[in-house]
């Protein structure tokens, strides 16, 4: 006959009892469903997940059991709000005799969408955009936040000025003393000088956070679609020498501060509640980057509050 195996957890009493706000794994790999039209169904997920232990007697929980709820993502529906607070509810439910009443969720995933060309018929290619999604059960009350990182091309207004003002200067040292010049002499000098100064660019990053919607998915494209329509220049994946005219001409089109790129964002996001806005760009300038934040009213309140003598 088979011998029971020893629950150290169950027959031992921690040497220090103490209550503990949160205790599980992190890290777990899991394929995950999104349902997310235009995007990849399966993608690869990396998963936190914990419960609260307030018994100070209780010396641990059982982990097995909290990886055995979790499995429930990969072959259930689509990841949502419903599916998510289910989950949770499972998680405390599962640690009911250690006397868990709160639980939270943390994922890491891609978002992996097929993008055309900005011009070339037929031609595209796979981004993909990290998401993170975290949702809590707390004492009975659900929270969720998702959020996505989005990549976009920033050209600084200040610097396009200076730029167009060096060009003009040269425009008129070449043509001084003359009262009248034929246009395709000016748009032959244009296509030689045009670029004797240009202005700075760089790959920038909005990392956009929303609060959960109810609903059969979690809306993620949705929201990195709105993101990338407010900004105007979405990094590409393939290009020839068409779609990269064109890449130059929306970054000319949509000249931009960091603090223009988080209004614009934010501002963009009506409907969504929430709405946190960072977005950073990689000067090529400075050794240093360009942020700005938009934050809920709460959050505001919240720092003013911690900063206070």
């Amino acid at each position: 006959m088979k011998s029971r195996l020893p629950d150290i957890s169950a027959t031992e009493c921690p040497s220090a009892p103490r209550a503990l706000a949160w205790v599980g794994m992190q890290g777990i790999d899991l394929p995950i469903t999104l349902a997310e039209t235009g995007a990849a169904a399966r993608v690869h997920a990396r998963a936190d997940v914990q419960v609260d232990l307030p018994r100070p007697q209780v010396k641990g929980i059982h982990m097995s059991r909290l990886h055995h709820r979790l499995g429930g993502l990969t072959g259930g529906p689509a990841l949502s709000k419903a599916v998510l607070s289910r989950l949770l509810a499972a998680l405390i439910e599962s640690h009911a005799d250690c006397g868990s009443r709160s639980a939270r969720l943390r994922l890491k995933l891609e978002l992996l969408v097929e993008r055309p060309a900005l011009v070339t018929q037929g031609l595209a290619g796979w981004k993909a955009y990290p998401l993170q999604v975290e949702a809590s059960l707390i004492q009975g009350v659900f929270r969720g936040r998702l959020e996505v990182i989005v990549g976009y091309a920033s050209t600084c207004p200040c610097s396009a000025a200076l730029s167009r003002q060096l060009i003009g200067a040269d425009f008129l040292r070449a043509f001084q003393g003359h009262s009248h010049v034929p246009p395709a002499k000016v748009a032959d000098w244009l296509q030689n000088h045009a670029t004797s100064a240009t202005p700075h660019s760089q790959r920038s990053e909005a990392r956009v956070a929303v609060e959960l919607a109810a609903g059969g998915h979690l809306g993620a494209l949705e929201l990195v679609d709105r993101v990338e329509a407010a900004v105007g220049t979405p990094l590409q994946t393939a290009v020839k020498r068409a779609d990269e005219q064109e890449f130059a001409a929306r970054n000319g089109r949509h000249l931009m501060f960091v603090e223009d790129a988080a209004r614009d964002i934010a501002s963009a996001l009506d409907g969504y509640r929430q709405v946190r806005v960072q977005v950073r760009h990689l000067e090529s300038l400075h050794p240093h980057d360009a942020v700005a934040w938009v934050e809920p009213v709460a959050d505001m309140a919240l720092v003013t509050m911690a900063a206070a003598p």
